[in-house]
């Protein structure tokens, strides 16, 4: 790789791909083992792995104010909405029915 071009994707790298912000976290010596356990389960990054799981709380979370608000505008979820709500994502997730039904609380 010329330099030029070396330079041209260094730049691009830093600035476009890999901003992140450098943050200090505290946590208990035995949650800090589980995540370097799970990351390197993973082949990933301490970091990485902190960040995709809060990447995936955020997008449960407004999953569920979504939801909040469709009930708000439209009712509660039938019974049968919550059925196949829960069978297309068991699809969507590779994964098979519970071998009870889930409760739904309150």
């Amino acid at each position: 790789m010329g330099s030029t071009a070396k330079l041209s994707y260094l730049l691009y790298y830093r600035i476009a791909v890999a901003q992140r912000e450098k943050r200090s976290v505290s946590l208990s010596p035995e949650l800090a083992r589980a995540i370097d356990t799970a990351a390197a389960a993973e082949g990933t990054t301490f970091s990485a792995w902190l960040a995709d799981s809060a990447a995936r709380r955020l997008q449960l979370e407004a999953g569920r104010r979504g939801i909040e608000l469709w009930e708000e505008e439209q009712g509660p979820l039938t019974e049968e909405e919550l059925a196949e709500g829960l069978a297309r994502a068991r699809t969507l997730l590779g994964r098979s029915a519970p071998k009870r039904p889930a409760r739904r609380s309150a």
